[in-house]
């Protein structure tokens, strides 16, 4: 993950992974009939939250073009990217109930309805990419994706990385917990993330992602937090003063499909789509990794202001409160016990 040379495995840039147009990456697969010689056997839908020039779609669109490709035109994927198919949390509901096939979802929004996917957003629970992936492609990750199967739902690949979340705010730098306090912040509605920052003193505000920036630009909230790609591509910088790097919690981007679809489909076509999917997992965690180690320059070239702070002291402040033993009550102590084997004691 440190060697940049292997970091974007179909060598785009940087450049190319913020400037991957609108058009581009939300083109309907129905513009690559003319290419084969008849129609999909099988139509299907996949969404996102993300906007179109975020990796997950970029990298959602290949794997599109990769399964049509390999199916000789039997499979028409059309990708709806930037909630064009309602909110995160209607998505959520759509996938349940089979109006999508396929949805990209954070983590911590799957957690309303799959509440053990929310220990990946353990507050300060990771340090590094390391134990991220320890966990999320080892024994942690196995039981999420377990529990995930019993909804009616599945999880199509290894998780995608949405990142190491940041706080940004209009009114005030975040350098100690103590700033914290009273801060009305926007969460996404991730009961994990609201009793994090409950216990941190802020006044969380759980609002759909597509909201997120008319609600900074009334001052309806102060402050949200997101990773730095999400900052970039959904444009938060026009309407953040500043941005402190909490890396409070890292989240990830979970592939996830309507089982009776996908069961319904041939065994051998369902082995291409999971297979396609999981090759775009990688290359969309290497763009993450990338982008993270860039944007903090070309995000301060558009006026945001970054701060550095002692992720201990949030770390300890979190450890007074209730939080770690609230939640370990509530993922319960096997699932707690697989978490601590990556991410260290916590409480």
């Amino acid at each position: 993950m440190k060697d940049t040379k292997a970091l974007t495995p179909s060598g785009q840039t940087r450049r190319k992974l913020l400037t991957y147009g609108a058009v581009g990456a939300a083109l309907p697969m129905s513009a690559w009939v003319a290419r084969y010689a008849h129609a999909a056997e099988f139509n299907l839908k996949y969404a996102t939250g993300q906007d179109p020039t975020h990796p997950v779609n970029t990298r959602a669109q290949e794997a599109i073009t990769r399964i049509r490709e390999a199916t000789n035109g039997r499979v028409d994927i059309k990708l709806f990217p930037a909630n064009q198919l309602g909110s995160d949390t209607d998505l959520l509901a759509q996938v349940r109930n089979g109006g999508v096939e396929f949805l990209t979802l954070s983590s911590s929004i799957l957690a309303t309805a799959v509440p053990a996917s929310g220990i990946f957003n353990t507050g300060f629970a990771f340090a590094n990419y390391d134990e991220v992936w320890k966990a999320v492609d080892g024994d942690l990750g196995k039981y999420v994706y377990g529990q995930i199967d019993k909804v009616g739902i599945m999880s199509m690949s290894r998780a995608w990385n949405n990142g190491f979340r940041q706080i940004t705010s209009s009114t005030k730098p975040v350098r100690t917990p103590a700033d914290l306090q009273g801060m009305k912040l926007r969460v996404p509605p991730a009961p994990i993330l609201t009793s994090l920052f409950q216990a941190l003193g802020a006044g969380p505000t759980p609002i759909n992602f597509n909201e997120v920036y008319s609600s900074l630009q009334t001052k309806l909230v102060e402050g949200q937090e997101n990773p730095l790609p999400i900052i970039a591509t959904a444009r938060l910088y026009e309407v953040q003063k500043y941005c402190s790097m909490t890396s409070h919690v890292w989240d990830a981007y979970l592939v996830l499909g309507n089982k009776r679809a996908v069961q319904k489909l041939p065994k051998e076509v369902q082995e291409v789509i999971m297979r396609e999917i999981d090759r775009a997992a990688q290359d969309q965690r290497n763009d993450i990794a990338l982008l993270n180690d860039s944007l903090r320059k070309d995000l301060s070239g558009k006026n945001l202001q970054f701060f550095d702070v002692d992720k201990t002291a949030f770390r300890d402040a979190l450890r007074k409160s209730s939080f770690y033993k609230d939640w370990k009550a509530k993922f319960g102590d096997q699932a707690w016990k697989i978490l601590q084997q990556s991410a260290g004691e916590l409480a």
